[in-house]
Protein backbone atom coordinates (compact mmCIF):
# COMPACT_ATOMS: atom_id res chain seq x y z
CA UNK A 1 0.00 0.00 0.00
CA UNK A 2 1.15 3.29 -0.82
CA UNK A 3 2.87 5.33 1.70
CA UNK A 4 0.76 8.56 1.06
CA UNK A 5 -2.44 6.51 1.22
CA UNK A 6 -1.75 5.13 4.40
CA UNK A 7 -0.69 8.81 5.96
CA UNK A 8 -4.21 9.95 4.77
CA UNK A 9 -6.05 7.59 6.35
CA UNK A 10 -4.24 8.19 9.60
CA UNK A 11 -5.51 11.51 9.24
CA UNK A 12 -9.25 10.73 8.60
CA UNK A 13 -8.78 8.59 11.20
CA UNK A 14 -7.82 11.13 13.60
CA UNK A 15 -10.09 13.97 12.05
CA UNK A 16 -13.37 12.95 13.90
CA UNK A 17 -11.24 12.44 17.14
CA UNK A 18 -10.35 16.31 16.61
CA UNK A 19 -13.52 17.38 16.03
CA UNK A 20 -15.45 15.82 18.97
CA UNK A 21 -13.21 16.90 20.84
CA UNK A 22 -13.44 20.91 20.03
CA UNK A 23 -17.05 20.21 19.20
CA UNK A 24 -17.45 18.58 23.52
CA UNK A 25 -15.18 22.05 24.04
CA UNK A 26 -17.65 24.49 22.30
CA UNK A 27 -20.61 22.65 24.25
CA UNK A 28 -19.15 22.89 27.15
CA UNK A 29 -18.00 27.05 26.76
CA UNK A 30 -21.76 27.29 25.65
CA UNK A 31 -22.97 25.91 29.29
CA UNK A 32 -20.83 27.74 30.96
CA UNK A 33 -21.65 31.03 29.82
CA UNK A 34 -25.23 30.05 29.87
CA UNK A 35 -25.14 29.73 33.75
CA UNK A 36 -22.99 32.65 34.50
CA UNK A 37 -25.34 35.44 35.06
CA UNK A 38 -24.14 39.19 35.66
CA UNK A 39 -23.92 40.04 38.83
CA UNK A 40 -24.38 43.78 39.09
CA UNK A 41 -24.87 45.43 42.20
CA UNK A 42 -27.75 46.48 43.76
CA UNK A 43 -28.45 49.38 46.26
CA UNK A 44 -29.21 48.29 49.45
CA UNK A 45 -32.39 49.97 51.14
CA UNK A 46 -31.73 52.82 52.92
CA UNK A 47 -32.08 51.55 56.56
CA UNK A 48 -34.68 54.84 57.97
CA UNK A 49 -34.22 54.86 61.62
CA UNK A 50 -37.79 54.71 63.01
CA UNK A 51 -37.15 57.35 65.72
CA UNK A 52 -39.69 57.36 68.24
CA UNK A 53 -40.76 60.31 69.46
CA UNK A 54 -40.62 60.64 73.21
CA UNK A 55 -42.83 63.50 75.12
CA UNK A 56 -42.72 63.69 78.84
CA UNK A 57 -46.99 63.17 79.81
CA UNK A 58 -48.45 66.38 80.88
CA UNK A 59 -49.28 67.41 84.35
CA UNK A 60 -52.38 68.31 84.26
CA UNK A 61 -52.61 71.38 86.76
CA UNK A 62 -55.50 71.63 88.64
CA UNK A 63 -57.19 74.71 88.66
CA UNK A 64 -59.07 75.82 92.15
CA UNK A 65 -62.17 77.41 91.02
CA UNK A 66 -62.75 80.67 91.96
CA UNK A 67 -65.58 80.97 95.04
CA UNK A 68 -68.08 83.63 93.63
CA UNK A 69 -68.85 86.16 96.14
CA UNK A 70 -72.75 86.48 96.90
CA UNK A 71 -73.90 90.08 95.98
CA UNK A 72 -75.85 91.79 98.83
CA UNK A 73 -77.40 94.95 100.37
CA UNK A 74 -78.43 94.55 103.64
CA UNK A 75 -78.30 96.63 106.80
CA UNK A 76 -76.03 99.30 105.33
CA UNK A 77 -73.64 97.06 103.92
CA UNK A 78 -73.04 96.80 99.87
CA UNK A 79 -71.27 93.56 99.49
CA UNK A 80 -69.91 93.10 95.48
CA UNK A 81 -67.14 90.63 93.91
CA UNK A 82 -64.45 93.65 93.99
CA UNK A 83 -65.33 95.58 97.07
CA UNK A 84 -67.97 96.17 99.84
CA UNK A 85 -69.52 99.73 100.85
CA UNK A 86 -70.21 100.05 104.13
CA UNK A 87 -72.53 103.06 104.83
CA UNK A 88 -71.55 105.07 108.12
CA UNK A 89 -73.91 107.72 108.59
CA UNK A 90 -76.56 109.81 106.91
CA UNK A 91 -77.22 113.51 107.30
CA UNK A 92 -79.78 115.83 105.63
CA UNK A 93 -77.75 119.37 104.75
CA UNK A 94 -79.59 122.28 105.07
CA UNK A 95 -78.40 125.65 102.37
CA UNK A 96 -75.68 127.33 104.05
CA UNK A 97 -74.60 124.80 106.66
CA UNK A 98 -71.09 123.21 106.82
CA UNK A 99 -71.53 120.70 103.44
CA UNK A 100 -73.39 122.79 101.78
CA UNK A 101 -72.30 126.03 101.67
CA UNK A 102 -72.68 126.27 97.92
CA UNK A 103 -75.68 124.85 97.27
CA UNK A 104 -79.10 126.01 96.47
CA UNK A 105 -81.52 123.11 97.74
CA UNK A 106 -81.16 120.68 100.50
CA UNK A 107 -78.96 117.95 100.30
CA UNK A 108 -79.01 114.41 101.81
CA UNK A 109 -75.49 113.15 102.65
CA UNK A 110 -73.88 109.49 103.20
CA UNK A 111 -70.86 109.11 105.05
CA UNK A 112 -69.04 105.85 104.13
CA UNK A 113 -66.23 102.98 103.64
CA UNK A 114 -64.80 101.29 100.74
CA UNK A 115 -62.81 98.34 100.91
CA UNK A 116 -61.14 96.63 97.47
CA UNK A 117 -61.43 93.54 97.77
CA UNK A 118 -59.35 92.59 94.54
CA UNK A 119 -56.14 93.97 92.64
CA UNK A 120 -58.60 96.13 90.30
CA UNK A 121 -58.19 100.17 90.75
CA UNK A 122 -60.48 101.75 92.11
CA UNK A 123 -61.50 104.88 94.32
CA UNK A 124 -64.17 105.85 96.97
CA UNK A 125 -65.96 107.97 95.05
CA UNK A 126 -66.17 106.52 91.44
CA UNK A 127 -66.94 103.06 93.87
CA UNK A 128 -70.09 104.55 95.23
CA UNK A 129 -71.40 106.47 92.16
CA UNK A 130 -70.73 103.19 90.07
CA UNK A 131 -73.04 101.25 92.56
CA UNK A 132 -75.94 103.43 93.75
CA UNK A 133 -78.75 105.79 92.63
CA UNK A 134 -80.82 107.78 94.81
CA UNK A 135 -84.92 108.19 94.22
CA UNK A 136 -87.40 110.39 96.20
CA UNK A 137 -90.93 109.29 95.15
CA UNK A 138 -92.53 112.60 94.56
CA UNK A 139 -93.54 112.62 91.06
CA UNK A 140 -96.62 110.59 89.85
CA UNK A 141 -95.33 110.09 86.64
CA UNK A 142 -91.54 109.79 86.51
CA UNK A 143 -89.04 108.21 88.54
CA UNK A 144 -86.95 111.16 90.28
CA UNK A 145 -83.60 110.51 89.91
CA UNK A 146 -81.67 112.43 92.51
CA UNK A 147 -78.41 114.34 91.22
CA UNK A 148 -75.30 113.82 93.14
CA UNK A 149 -74.04 116.61 94.97
CA UNK A 150 -70.52 118.74 95.92
CA UNK A 151 -68.52 116.67 98.71
CA UNK A 152 -70.10 117.47 101.93
CA UNK A 153 -67.17 116.99 103.99
CA UNK A 154 -64.07 118.82 103.08
CA UNK A 155 -61.67 116.36 104.87
CA UNK A 156 -61.97 113.97 101.85
CA UNK A 157 -60.44 116.20 99.51
CA UNK A 158 -57.40 114.58 99.18
CA UNK A 159 -58.40 110.84 99.15
CA UNK A 160 -62.11 111.06 97.46
CA UNK A 161 -60.13 110.06 94.14
CA UNK A 162 -57.38 107.70 95.66
CA UNK A 163 -56.26 104.87 94.38
CA UNK A 164 -57.19 102.53 97.16
CA UNK A 165 -54.91 99.11 97.28
CA UNK A 166 -55.65 95.68 97.95
CA UNK A 167 -57.74 94.65 100.93
CA UNK A 168 -57.23 98.84 102.23
CA UNK A 169 -60.29 100.68 103.01
CA UNK A 170 -61.15 104.41 102.53
CA UNK A 171 -63.55 106.67 103.93
CA UNK A 172 -65.65 109.26 101.69
CA UNK A 173 -68.69 110.89 101.71
CA UNK A 174 -71.25 112.08 99.14
CA UNK A 175 -73.99 114.13 98.97
CA UNK A 176 -77.58 114.49 96.52
CA UNK A 177 -79.65 117.65 96.09
CA UNK A 178 -83.01 117.08 97.20
CA UNK A 179 -86.46 118.10 95.34
CA UNK A 180 -88.50 118.00 98.69
CA UNK A 181 -87.78 118.10 102.26
CA UNK A 182 -89.92 115.34 103.67
CA UNK A 183 -90.57 113.10 100.95
CA UNK A 184 -87.98 109.55 102.19
CA UNK A 185 -84.69 108.71 99.51
CA UNK A 186 -84.55 105.78 98.29
CA UNK A 187 -80.72 104.55 97.88
CA UNK A 188 -80.89 101.21 95.20
CA UNK A 189 -77.58 99.62 94.59
CA UNK A 190 -76.33 97.47 91.64
CA UNK A 191 -73.45 96.66 90.22
CA UNK A 192 -74.27 97.31 86.71
CA UNK A 193 -75.15 101.22 86.60
CA UNK A 194 -78.52 100.44 88.18
CA UNK A 195 -79.70 97.94 85.36
CA UNK A 196 -80.41 95.12 88.25
CA UNK A 197 -80.88 96.01 91.27
CA UNK A 198 -79.73 93.71 93.90
CA UNK A 199 -81.36 95.35 97.02
CA UNK A 200 -82.35 99.12 98.06
CA UNK A 201 -82.75 101.25 101.94
CA UNK A 202 -85.03 104.20 102.50
CA UNK A 203 -83.89 106.97 104.25
CA UNK A 204 -86.19 109.38 106.22
CA UNK A 205 -84.97 113.13 106.16
CA UNK A 206 -84.18 114.90 109.39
Amino acid sequence: MPRNYMKGARMRRNTPLLTGTLSAFAIGMLLLSGCTTTNEPTAEPEETAAVAETSEPETAIEVEPETAVATSFADNILTLEDRTITINDVKTIAVGEPGNEYGDTPVIAFWYDVTNLSGEDMDATTSWIMAFTAYQDNDPNTLNELNVGSLPDSQFLDTQMATIKEGGTVSNAVSYGLSDETTPVELVASDDLGMTEIGSATFTLN
